[in-house]
C-alpha cells in the first residue's frame, strides 16, 4: 500500500511522521519545492521521493499519485497532525470492499490542533458537500484511501487547494461509495502554510468554491464505482 505525503518544508515533522509509518505502508514523499532538507531527510529514512516543482497542494498529491503502484494508496498531511498509525483504520473498508473512497474525519485531541477560522470553513463546506452528494461526511479530510486505478480514471485537474474537494464531488457524481472514519487531529509540527493563518484558510476556501461552482455546472456523468460488474454484453 502506497501513503502519498505532499511535503513543502516539513524536515522538521518528517522523522515522527515516517518513523510511525505501519508495516506493509511505503511512503512516498513529494518534494513540493521546498527549500529546506525535506526530501534529503525522507531518502535517508527510507521514503521514496518524488520532485514536483510546480507549486500546489493538488500538484504534489498527483504528482504522488502518478508514482504510485500499489494497487491502493492513501494520502496524508506530512506536518505531524495526523498519525501514520490509524491508516489501516482509514484503508481498511477499501481493502475489504467495503467502500470506494474513505476519509478520515479529523477530531481534535488537543488544544490548539484546529483554529477556529479554519474550523468554521470546514464546518460550512462539509455541509454543503452532504447536501451536494448525499454522503454523511462531517470533515474534507486530508488523510484518505482509495485505490490508485480507479483515483486516476477520474481524471483530478485541480492542482491547488481544491484537489482534496475535487475528489470527493466526482468520486460522488461516479456512484462511488463515499464514507469517514474519525481519526485524532494534533497540533502540527511548525506553522501551517494554510490553517496557520486566517489568509491561508480563506484562500483554500476560495480554491473550493471555485471548484464547487464548476462542478455544478458539469457534473461528471457516465462512470461506474471502482469494482462493479459490467452489464453483460449482447
Amino acid at each position: 500500500m502506497d501513503v502519498i505525503l505532499p511535503c513543502l518544508n516539513e524536515e522538521a515533522a518528517l522523522p515522527w511522521v515516517l518513523g510511525r509509518m505501519p508495516d506493509g505502508y511505503h511512503p512516498i514523499v513529494v518534494d513540493n519545492a521546498s527549500s529546506d532538507r525535506t526530501a534529503e531527510i525522507a531518502r535517508d529514512l527510507g521514503a521514496e521521493v518524488v520532485s514536483e516543482p510546480r507549486r500546489g497542494f493538488g500538484a504534489a498529491c498527483h504528482a504522488g499519485l502518478l508514482a504510485a503502484r500499489a494497487d491502493l494508496v492513501c494520502f496524508m498531511d506530512a506536518d505531524a497532525s495526523l498519525d501514520p498509525r490509524q491508516l489501516p483504520a482509514v484503508s481498511s473498508a477499501v481493502a475489504h470492499g467495503e467502500a470506494d473512497l474513505v476519509l478520515g474525519a479529523r477530531r481534535p485531541v488537543a488544544s490548539g490542533a484546529w483554529p477556529w477560522h479554519a474550523r468554521l470553513g470546514n464546518r460550512l463546506l462539509a455541509r454543503r458537500l452532504r447536501r451536494r452528494t448525499g454522503a454523511d461526511l462531517h470533515d474534507l479530510g486530508p488523510m484518505r484511501a482509495a485505490r490508485r486505478e480507479a483515483l486516476v480514471e477520474l481524471g483530478l485537474t485541480d492542482r491547488r487547494f481544491g484537489y482534496p474537494l475535487e475528489m470527493v464531488l466526482r468520486a460522488a457524481a461516479a456512484g462511488w461509495r463515499v464514507a469517514e472514519v474519525e481519526v485524532d487531529y494534533l497540533p502540527r509540527s511548525g506553522r501551517s502554510k494554510v490553517t496557520g493563518t486566517v489568509r491561508g484558510t480563506m484562500r483554500a476556501i476560495s480554491d473550493m468554491r471555485r471548484v464547487m461552482a464548476e462542478h455544478s455546472r458539469t457534473p461528471v456523468m457516465g462512470q461506474e464505482p471502482p469494482g462493479s460488474p459490467r452489464p453483460p454484453g449482447p
